[in-house]
């Protein structure tokens, strides 16, 4: 293993389910500053691989949004309503936030990449009830009402309102805890998170909001005037209110056919660019991370120093890129920390030796840096290019969170010959897409053997193939000759050939065999040589050999679920007829996506269910609740574009 060009050792720590990796981090940190002072000179130690800093840069940058947030809601509630509203208002974000955060540690759950993104989505909900309840309390207190009447009516007309909406908002994302598969086990934690801080919420904004909101107003009952700008903003604002938006609602309930065919179209548009591709649909997208890979896979047999060639090239190119991202993208500051290069190591084969070997390069940290490393990764990709001795070589950020690989194809056949033919098409296939790359099969063909057979008639010599394969063994794989004593310590003496003897094929036909009455007999005057490659392993499932196809997926030039329709209705029947007896089964991404999606879908018509039991109980009616129901459809519209920009769902 080389550590930035230098031999080094690793030593790799990991974590249970129940342990803090931040906490692990730092206690990781302070005993390598503490190492790094009794270090010997020459000796350096440093982190590297820390999977850990893609949580705490979500983490940090969670509290920033949560802070935009609040100042956000501040700002646009001071527009609209006086300074205390705004700020008694914007308080119950952290309060509910914290709450949550109690909630969670004593329920179990922990703070990861999804709970996070749960307490993201939080921000932007959870204000929804205090502000409704706050505008209504001002609404009341405008009317002349008693401070402490217009809190208490103004709580009581929105409470069925506010309640129904948190309700239907919990039905939506409560029917997401019962979702199957990996995906499903981690997207338990989004709706988790949500129900409890905006329950939380609805406490603060129904309890404690009205309090503090009633105790303000009693202390200072003049408000100051407004500034100049904010009564300009209120005038321009009541003017926009009373008259465009009046009038593009009588025009729309005027044309009312026309406008609902134009909706209508919209939403048509809408679905069609997903389901034609213009928007791809990731099932669980790559986090940016702070590492990349480069993992390569020679022939089987192919010398360290074959390897190391390779690795070298690999190590120039992504040097050179290196220096060149530094000053353009990061004002001077090395974009790759580290680089490291390990042998007998490859994440994506199940086996081992010198053939095998990873590039690991470490990134500075995301929130720092301007350069995304999927961008890096293409350049390095591209950079290097095809080399002629790998059989595979994959440039990617190492996968974090459940789905397996992008695509993930799995053959089975009773004839060996014909699984190989079948896996070579998939992968020529694959390769045919741009976007795809890292194409690879599980079924490589070993070292060379030499398989030893007895001649016609070598019985009459007194031997037989057990004692030819006994004595081989002893001679390449070592036979212990003695052991001797030294101290209290047994010491074993093995012989065996030394290894360019054992390499030697001349040599091997002179290999003497001793018969049992001592006599000598060369190999090759008893046996003959036959030179064959069989495959390093062959896989079974089920009891059917079987052969996994891999792919790896650029999302924004292609979709592992429109490649994998493509492939099932144009190549799959091709392959069924060419090669009778072949079965196909998808694994992976697409299989595990499958199973979640499914399990959404009836959870999400449950909560659909709940949403208009729910209306229906509110409205007093089973008409009004479809109208209401309408819009959710609707909302789709501006799902679409307004994540169109990114290219990805």
């Amino acid at each position: 293993m080389l550590f930035d060009g230098k031999p080094s050792a690793i030593l790799k720590v990991s974590k249970n389910k129940e342990d803090d990796a931040l906490r692990i981090k730092e206690q990781v940190v302070k005993f390598v500053d503490e190492q790094r002072h009794i270090a010997p000179d020459g000796v350096t130690i440093e982190t590297t691989n820390d999977l850990s800093s893609v949580l705490w840069d979500r983490l940090t940058m969670m509290v920033k949004n949560g802070w935009q947030g609040i100042v956000l809601v501040f700002l646009t509630m001071w527009l609209f309503f006086s300074l205390r509203y705004s700020f008694w208002v914007a308080a119950g974000l952290p309060v509910a936030f914290l709450g949550g955060i109690f909630l969670m540690a004593n329920l179990g759950i922990s703070i990861n990449i999804m709970s996070l993104v749960g307490l993201l989505m939080a921000i932007g909900i959870m204000m929804d009830d205090a502000i409704v309840i706050a505008e209504s309390i001002a609404s009341h207190l405008d009317r002349g009402q008693s401070i402490d009447d217009a809190v208490y009516n103004g709580v009581r007309k929105v409470f069925p309102g506010v309640l129904s909406s948190f309700l239907t908002t919990i039905c939506i994302f409560g029917s997401l805890l019962f979702l199957d598969g990996e995906m499903g086990a981690v997207l338990k934690a989004v709706p988790q998170v949500l129900i409890l801080v905006l329950s939380l919420s609805l406490v603060e904004a129904f309890l404690i909001l009205p309090h503090h909101l009633a105790h303000s107003l009693h202390a200072k009952k003049k408000e100051r005037p407004d500034l100049k700008f904010k009564r300009v903003f209120l005038e321009k604002f009541e003017h926009f209110r009373n008259t465009t938006l009046v009038n593009a609602v009588d025009k729309a309930v005027e044309y009312r056919y026309l406008f609902m065919g134009g909706v209508i179209a919209t939403l048509l548009i809408s679905i069609s660019l997903l389901a034609g591709g213009h928007l791809k649909f990731v099932p669980f997208p790559e986090l940016d991370g702070d590492i990349a890979e480069a993992r390569i896979i020679l022939p089987p047999g192919a010398s360290l120093s074959q390897t190391e060639a390779v690795v070298d090239k690999l190590i120039a190119s992504a040097e050179k890129l290196d220096k060149k991202w530094s000053q353009e993208m990061e004002g001077g500051e090395p974009l790759v920390q580290h680089i490291t290069a390990s042998f007998n190591t490859n994440a994506d084969a199940n086996e081992s030796g010198p053939h095998l070997a990873t590039v690991r390069l470490d990134f500075l940290g995301a929130e720092i840096r301007n350069t995304l490393i999927d961008d890096f990764v293409d350049a390095w990709r591209e950079d290097v290019g095809e080399l002629a001795t790998p059989i595979s070589m994959v440039f990617k950020q190492p996968t974090m969170g459940p789905g397996g690989r992008a695509i993930e194809i799995r053959v089975q056949h009773d004839d060996l010959r014909e699984l190989k033919a079948a896996s070579i098409e998939i992968q020529s296939y694959l390769n045919e897409f741009d976007g795809v790359h890292g194409v690879l099969d599980d079924m490589r063909m070993g070292k060379e053997e030499v398989l030893v057979k007895l001649r016609p008639g070598a019985e009459t010599y007194g031997v037989n193939g057990q004692m030819i394969a006994n004595q081989l063994r002893a001679a390449f794989y070592g036979q212990t000759a003695d052991e001797i004593q030294v101290g209290v310590e047994n010491i074993k003496i093995e012989v065996r050939l030394d290894k360019e003897v054992a390499g030697d094929i001349e040599r091997l036909a002179n290999f003497p065999i001793i018969t049992n009455d001592g006599a000598q007999i060369p190999l090759a005057s008893i046996a003959t040589f036959d030179f064959q490659r069989n495959y390093v392993r062959i896989e079974r499932v089920n009891g059917l050999r079987t052969v996994s196809v891999f792919a790896d997926v650029d999302n924004s030039k292609a979709s592992s679920g429109e490649i994998l329709n493509t492939f099932m209705k144009r190549e799959l029947p091709e392959l069924k007829s060419k090669y009778p007896g072949l079965r196909f089964d998808f694994e992976g991404e697409s299989k595990d996506s499958a199973k979640t999606g499914a399990s959404m879908g009836k959870g999400f018509l449950v909560g659909l269910f709940g949403v208009f039991a729910i209306l229906s109980y509110q409205f007093r009616s089973y008409l009004e609740p479809f109208v209401v129901m309408l819009a959710i459809p609707l909302a789709f519209i501006g799902v679409i574009w307004g994540i169109s920009y990114s290219d990805t769902i």
